[in-house]
């Protein structure tokens, strides 16, 4: 996000938590961050923070509209959040490491307001979660198997 928000234009007092927390995910808006690792961020910083403490102003930032919360596991148990950005944008997952890389394709956006329409959809929201293998881990996925194979000859 390329300004910086302002807690009181959305509606919240700036708390010493609640700046913490911001800071936390500001400084890394290149990652998807769960409650744990922004605890994890803050304690590594010395600015520790109870864990229902992080939970709650996450909470509060996602009513507010400041953060999306995401569920990319297939079990959706562990929730991720980012700061919400002005601009849409869809996630491919890496199954094996788990990353998360963001794309923005403006053919595919078109096309699902379109597929709304033709179906009477006024559409609101939407999300695109694309799940493969990201290109570090094919990578090591043949390095392993040209080691596998040097071992066997």
């Amino acid at each position: 996000m390329s300004e910086k928000i302002n807690l009181k234009e959305q509606g919240l007092t700036e708390t010493t938590p609640r700046l913490a927390v911001l800071k936390a995910l500001e400084a890394n808006t290149a990652q998807h961050m769960s409650a744990d690792d922004v605890y994890r961020y803050l304690l590594e910083r010395d600015r520790p923070l109870p864990m229902s403490t992080v939970y709650r102003v996450l909470a509060q930032f996602e009513q507010a509209g400041i953060v999306e919360r995401h569920s990319f596991d297939a079990e959706r148990t562990k929730q991720v959040y980012e700061l919400k950005d002005s601009e849409h944008h869809d996630h491919m997952i890496c199954i094996k490491c788990r990353s998360v890389h963001e794309f923005l394709d403006p053919q595919i956006e078109s096309r699902q307001i379109e597929i709304a329409e033709d179906l009477g959809f006024s559409l609101t929201d939407h999300s695109l979660n694309l799940y493969g293998i990201c290109a570090r881990c094919v990578q090591k996925d043949a390095q392993s198997e040209e080691i596998i194979k040097q071992q066997s000859c």
